[in-house]
């Protein structure tokens, strides 16, 4: 498997699945400046939309795209980790609506701000709405559970991690003690820690052989 990634995106929460699983693709690094890959291939004949994470599965020749679909899938064909649950339930069903509520008003409202395409009007608009997403999840865990279903790491938990982007689109959440405390239970895990320092090594070796 090649698992497509760039750095500090929401490609970190399928590395952090994929070590969750003990599972090792072979990592390509995409530079969304430049348009390089670290393997020197052309990302757009991955995916035209040009963004990560995207996933060439062994024997398969259309990859899989976004977030939720890829981190669902590996979840899926290893049900004994627990990290999703099991299809046709009530508790599958409110997985994915809570992946749902992290992609469209977490993910996507910090988009527009970390590329400062917004007037005032817009800034306030997507702060606020981070603000009531992010204040939402808090409340979740204000009754002292672990993670966002309770005492067991999810693949929520880990996009909720990589989409920790409020210091990049200047929203404050110093108040969301529960939120903070959390994020820092999640910064414990290995498979979080390898996920940050294989994002680091393949950016420092793309950048370098992009200078030599």
């Amino acid at each position: 498997m090649k698992l497509y990634i760039a750095q500090a995106t929401c490609s970190l929460a399928v590395q952090a699945v994929f070590n969750e699983l003990g599972l090792t693709p072979e990592l390509v690094h995409f530079d969304v400046f430049g348009k390089t890959t670290s393997d020197q291939s052309d990302f757009a004949a991955v995916n035209d939309l040009l963004y990560v994470p995207a996933l060439q599965l062994d024997g398969e020749t259309e990859p899989l795209t976004e977030t939720i679909t890829i981190a669902s899938y590996l979840a899926d064909q290893h049900p004994e980790s627990g990290l999703i649950p099991k299809h046709g339930t009530i508790e599958r069903a409110r997985m994915d609506q809570l992946l749902t509520f992290v992609a469209t008003e977490i993910a996507q409202k910090h988009i527009p701000l970390m590329r400062k395409l917004m007037t005032p009007e817009g800034i306030a608009f997507h702060s606020n709405k981070l603000l009531n997403a992010y204040g939402k999840l808090d409340a979740r865990l204000a009754d002292g559970r672990a993670y966002l279903t309770g005492e067991q790491f999810t693949v929520a938990d880990a996009y909720v991690w990589a989409t920790m982007w409020h210091e990049r689109s200047g929203v404050n959440l110093d108040h969301l003690t529960h939120l903070k405390a959390y994020i820092e239970r999640i910064e414990t895990r290995a498979s979080v820690r390898k996920a940050l320092q294989d994002e680091a090594e393949i950016v420092a070796a793309h950048k370098e052989a992009i200078a030599a």
